[in-house]
């Protein structure tokens, strides 16, 4: 398909560091890993792609500022406009020979979310969307799922494990959550799965403990494809809060009704 100046800048860099990540994928085994901490890692593929990233989108839009998952925040002379990169979302996917993980970009100018990508290279399935432009998936205009029972519904959502989240808080959720649905995913990677709620492959999602980077270019996909996402409380702070709920109109609203219902008693 035909894209903007601006996303093909974009389209460009994700896949120059998809190529890179397909290799490193092939040789996953024979990949440098070290601890970032308790269950969450970084390998030597993470920080390549970053590089690829971070010089490909610096040539072609020179003084933009970028917030990196692994480079953090580099200010650049351009404060109305920051790059919002994750590298290699699903990172402990791809190191166990997953191949469900994605390079992930956003665009903010003056705060607002301009453009999105997120890229699959081991599918090859490329996420776009910019603001008023509609989302799409390589060519495929994109729509978010026309279900409205939760019944009816596949829900995506984040687990905590070893080092990460609130167990109690998200049992609860799960628990108030997964007895009303026809199925619950756990992908792994939050962009990816930002992604299928605009594609209409999941019909919600939320997740709590996220980073900027894990879901700047998601939510751009998720309202360019007619849903809509927020934070757990239903306001639009995800990245200060680190929570993230979408879905369409209707199951974005039952899935947070849900979310803050206190635990249910177990059945006698």
């Amino acid at each position: 398909m035909a894209y903007s100046a601006l996303m093909r800048v974009m389209v460009e860099a994700a896949r120059k560091a998809g190529r890179s990540l397909s290799r490193d994928f092939g040789e996953v085994q024979n990949l440098q890993v070290s601890m970032k901490g308790p269950g969450d890692y970084v390998s030597q593929a993470d920080r390549k792609a970053e590089e690829i990233i971070f010089t490909e989108l610096s040539r072609a839009r020179p003084g933009y500022s970028f917030l990196m998952e692994e480079r953090g925040v580099v200010e650049g002379d351009d404060a109305q406009h920051r790059w919002i990169v994750d590298p290699l979302d699903g990172t402990t996917n791809f190191l166990h020979g997953i191949p469900i993980f994605a390079v992930s970009i956003a665009l903010e100018r003056q705060g607002q979310l301009q453009a999105a990508l997120v890229y699959n290279p081991a599918m090859d399935e490329l996420y776009t969307a910019e603001r008023g432009g509609g989302a799409f998936m390589n060519d495929r205009r994109l729509r978010v799922a026309g279900r409205t029972k939760l019944t009816d519904s596949v829900i995506g959502t984040g687990i905590p494990h070893l080092g990460r989240g609130h167990h109690g808080n998200a049992l609860i959720e799960l628990r108030n959550v997964m007895g009303e649905v026809s199925g619950i995913r756990r992908m792994g990677a939050a962009a990816l799965d930002l992604a299928y709620v605009a594609a209409g492959r999941l019909d919600g999602f939320w997740e709590s403990g996220l980073s900027p980077w894990d879901m700047a270019a998601g939510l751009l996909l998720v309202r360019e494809a007619g849903g809509f996402a927020s934070d757990r409380e239903g306001g639009q702070e995800m990245f200060d809060t680190g929570t993230v709920v979408a879905g369409n109109e209707t199951i974005h609203r039952v899935l947070l009704r849900q979310l803050r219902k206190p635990l249910s008693p177990r059945p006698a």
